[in-house]
Formats: C-alpha cells, sequence, structure tokens
C-alpha cells in the first residue's frame, strides 16, 4: 500500500470509527494509554466463553489520528477471532496493517490499541480464574505512570 492510500484509510477510520462506544454488558473494560502524548484508548470486550473468542469488541478514545484510527481499524480486523490467536499477534501486524512507512514515525500511537486489547484478554483470563476459584475480579484501574 502506497503511503497516500494509508494517509486515507487513517482518515477515513478516524473521522468515522468503526465499533466506538461502550459495550454495557462487557467481559472486560480495560484502560490504555500513552502517558507522553495524552492518546487514550479503552477497550470494552465480550467473549464468546465457549469458543474463547471475541463476541464484540468496541472502543471509546482520544488522540492522535493514528492512535485513534489504529483502535477502529484493530476492532475490524478482530471480530470473531480466537484470543489466543490475537495474543499471538505481533506488534509489527499493526505497523503494516496501518502502512509501515507512516505507523513507524508514530510506533506507540500504533500499536497502542493492540497493547491495550492484549491487556484486556490477560484481565479476562484472571478475572476467569478467580470466578473458578470463587474470587472476585481482579481491579482494572491502572498504575498511574511516575517518571
Amino acid at each position: 500500500m502506497d503511503r497516500q492510500a494509508a494517509i486515507e484509510i487513517l482518515l477515513e477510520h478516524y473521522q468515522s470509527p468503526h465499533h466506538r462506544g461502550p459495550i454495557a454488558d462487557a467481559d472486560v473494560m480495560m484502560p490504555g494509554g500513552n502517558p507522553g502524548c495524552g492518546d487514550v484508548v479503552t477497550i470494552f470486550l465480550k467473549v464468546d466463553h465457549d469458543a474463547d473468542k471475541v463476541e464484540k469488541i468496541t472502543f471509546v478514545g482520544e488522540g492522535c489520528t493514528i492512535s485513534q484510527a489504529a483502535a477502529s481499524i484493530l476492532t475490524d480486523m478482530v471480530q470473531n477471532t480466537p484470543l489466543a490467536e490475537i495474543e499471538e499477534m505481533d506488534y509489527h501486524v499493526m505497523m503494516d496493517t496501518l502502512g509501515r512507512e507512516i505507523a513507524q514515525t508514530r510506533p506507540r500511537c500504533s500499536t497502542l490499541a493492540l497493547g491495550t486489547l492484549k491487556s484486556a484478554i490477560q484481565k479476562y483470563r484472571r478475572d476467569r480464574m478467580r470466578a473458578e476459584a470463587g474470587l472476585p475480579p481482579t481491579d482494572a484501574t491502572p498504575v498511574p505512570f511516575q517518571a
């Protein structure tokens, strides 16, 4: 994909994001952000428990064009995807999907949504194990960034 085509796709997703908004009955809600630049993405994930795959995924957030477009693109990519497959996804997948020339200039923005989704899956798995053991779910509140 050439640079101009990649820019057009990013702008389309930024201006008209797919799968934007919270899920009221999400299995997990995971906030993520880049403290240095102000990008914020919160992933809402509903899991098909029997198939261990994404049943529904949405996001809310604010920030630069790349971080928000990447979240929209990622939600398109992973609908109905097995969680194990997402856990195996390398950050280069987002770089390649967004257009390497553009994504390499802002790697943290390009991969924020994927990192947040992977954290959401980890929390989902922890909470399922805790529920099976009769324990309450973990708290998703992130630890504040300290330099």
